[in-house]
């Protein structure tokens, strides 16, 4: 007779169940209602079927309110949309389906690609073949079996896939009443638990295994959530979010372009560009007397990257830079410099260093190439011409933590500046594959938790976390996520402990007892990229940026001719006080000017008339308000040369 199986639950109790239990036996035993939530099970962290049989190990049922269960749902919702899509047009192949973030896809082979207006057809299929509520069932089939089938339904891209699976693993099949399809699983116990809260988003084309040279498929995009309220919210955020996109915005407010003859560099014009070095200035404040600026090579040998480790690593990554022509017979191998970490170590060997002078923090904002996919650029967002806000930090082991922590409050602070106020920072741990030794590893580890647990301890509204095996190749870092307007979160800052790059380069200091030692390398970025935070603000301000950063702060508009040079008097005054304005003379209706400079998203309008001109004063209104406010014209001048001050200076100032 087979040994019980011990099974440990969530509150540390301890139960034995006859061998050969599934997961809905264990719900079962526990409650019928349970039994009847209950989606699948949770071993050891590892989602399976309910009708799994059980092992020795840590428990959890999983109900379809857990957040685990989203996952579920989009996966089975993704073979529904396959079922669908072959009882509607009978002789289309499916081909994969995975789940992605918010939901899921399916790439289809058919005669004539699918439009959206097909879409209307396949979620009323899709919402009868859930309310029919069929079980999920899972058999195992043989390889030959597995091929054999496909072949006869004519699923010539389902029999590639078999024999992609290594061998040794098993084919699983999953029926959901008649139909099945190939699939690691799990799935949940019936059609019917995956609701009606799902709506299919658009359709695209696909080469086969993302190869060029393969078929062209078409892929159906859906989200799918637990409840109606979910996928309500998630909705109205897809259309915040097309409001607010960047791309959009920054063609209004005349920032930047991009052109096919650059694909992924950006064209910054007057206004942008003038955002952006407001942006650089604002950093280099915040890092001046802790920071040294410098400035590494834009090409570099490839040697250098050899050594480094990245050429082995993200070579096809890099733009490779060589000499070509009659006139020199230089051969060498150069690349644009993807980032700025190699050209640091450089700096930092560039003379004796004693241990007296550490720690050295270089800084830079370094414009970096790294190639992209053409599909995959994405206005500021995703681009193969960037500029790091960069730095690079040489201690000794000792001072590592401290660093960690200083760059810590460094962070929050220049977020806290921008609005952002809820951050996430996430540990990622050693990566499969990496370079150095694990007890380096060990170390660096060791340090960075031990850092986190304070960052919790000073921050209550900060949220934490682990991210295994998401570490850099050369060591582990502090990933920091901010929430935006919207709820979306956006990945920027980085802190990452390097024991290798200065092992790999031969860096050293001198110690107290005059003996060489290796420094600790910190790599940190607060924006990331500047163009890319730039892309964040705007889209988190949805164009309505803080006076201090935005590129044109106030227009000067006139109702009257009469008025003309007392509007060009108060622009040059505002001017003097150090702001960004420009006049608007013309002969139009104000309501006509004002509406104009709306949409180009200037935050203040002054609006100045012959009684304005003769009092002295001016009217303000401000983007997206219907009222204006009277003042007189050295109250406004005051009021907004205040507001358009950077927090940084307000905060030197004694006035934030």
């Amino acid at each position: 007779m087979s040994a019980p199986v011990s099974l440990t639950f969530p509150d540390g109790s301890v139960r034995d169940y006859p061998a050969g239990s599934t997961g809905r036996d264990v719900a079962e035993a526990i409650s019928k209602s349970l039994a009847k939530k209950a989606v699948a099970v949770a071993l050891d962290g590892t989602l399976r079927d309910l009708s799994d049989p059980v092992t020795d190990g840590r428990i959890e049922i999983v109900t379809r309110d857990d957040d685990r269960a989203l996952e579920l749902i989009r996966h089975d919702a993704a073979h529904v949309m396959a079922e669908a899509v072959q009882e509607l047009w009978p002789g289309t192949q499916v081909t994969i389906g995975p789940v992605i973030d918010n939901g899921f896809y399916y790439d289809f082979a058919k005669d004539e690609p699918f439009t959206p207006d097909d879409l209307p057809k396949i979620e009323k299929r899709m919402k009868e073949i859930i309310q029919r509520n069929k079980p999920f069932t899972k058999e195992v089939w043989s390889r030959d079996k597995a091929k054999e089938v496909f072949a006869s339904k004519g699923e010539k891209y389902k029999v590639e896939l078999v024999d992609a699976i290594p061998e040794g693993q098993d084919l699983k099949i999953y029926y959901q009443g008649d139909w099945f399809d190939l699939c690691r699983g799990p799935h949940m116990a019936a059609t019917g638990q995956i609701g009606t809260a799902f709506k299919l988003m658009k359709v695209a084309g696909a080469y086969w295994r993302g190869d060029s040279n393969n078929p062209m498929l078409t892929r159906i995009y859906g989200t799918a959530w637990r409840t109606q309220d979910e996928l309500d919210t998630y909705l109205n955020i897809l259309a915040e979010a097309e409001k607010r996109d960047h791309r959009r915005l920054g063609r209004e407010m005349d920032l930047f372009h991009f052109q096919e003859e650059g694909p992924g560099v950006v064209f910054w014009h007057g206004k942008g560009w003038r955002m952006f070095q407001t942006l650089v200035a604002y950093m280099r404040r915040r890092l001046a007397g802790t920071y040294e600026e410098v400035n590494a090579p834009q090409v570099l040998d490839k040697s250098l990257w050899e050594t480094s480790g990245h050429w082995g690593w993200y070579r096809d990554n890099m733009f490779k830079v060589t000499v070509a022509g009659d006139e020199t017979d230089d051969e060498r191998v150069f690349a644009l410099k993807p980032m700025n970490c190699p050209g640091h170590v450089q700096i930092f060997k560039h003379g004796l260093k004693s241990y007296r002078e550490l720690p050295v923090r270089l800084a830079e904002f370094g414009n970096v190439h790294r190639y992209e996919p053409s599909g995959a650029l994405h206005g500021l967002m995703r681009v193969r011409g960037f500029t790091q806000d960069d730095a690079h930090v040489f201690c000794t082991d000792e001072q590592m933590a401290a660093e960690c922590l200083r760059i810590n409050d460094l962070i929050l602070s220049v977020y806290k500046d921008f609005g952002f106020d809820e951050i996430t920072i996430k540990l990622s741990t050693r990566p499969e594959k990496r370079v150095g030794s694990d007890a380096l590893w060990d170390r660096a580890e060791s340090v960075m938790k031990e850092v986190l647990g304070t960052i919790q301890q000073q921050s209550n509204n900060i949220k934490t976390g682990i991210l295994p095996g998401e570490g850099a190749f050369y060591g582990p870092k502090f990933e920091y996520t901010l929430k935006d307007a919207i709820g979306r979160e956006w990945q920027c800052g980085t802190t990452q402990v390097d024991f290798n790059l200065p092992e790999r380069f031969g860096a050293f200091y001198i110690d107290q007892a005059s003996e060489k030692r290796q420094p600790v390398m910190i790599h940190r970025a607060i924006c990331g990229s500047m163009e890319r935070f730039l892309g964040i603000l705007i889209e988190n301000f949805a164009g309505h940026m803080p006076l201090w950063i935005s590129p044109l702060q106030v227009v000067v508009a006139t109702i009257t001719s009469e008025a003309d040079d007392y509007a060009r008097e108060v622009a040059e005054k505002l001017r003097d006080a150090g702001m960004t304005v420009e006049t608007d003379l013309r002969n139009e209706k104000i309501n006509y000017k004002v509406r104009e400079h709306s949409v180009t998203k200037v935050p203040v309008i002054i609006v100045c008339g012959k009684r304005e001109a003769e009092e002295r004063s001016v009217n303000i209104r401000r983007l997206g308000s219907q009222n204006q406010t009277a003042m007189s014209l050295d109250e406004a001048i005051a009021s907004l040369s205040f507001e358009a001050m950077p927090p940084d200076l307000k905060r030197k100032a004694g006035k934030a």
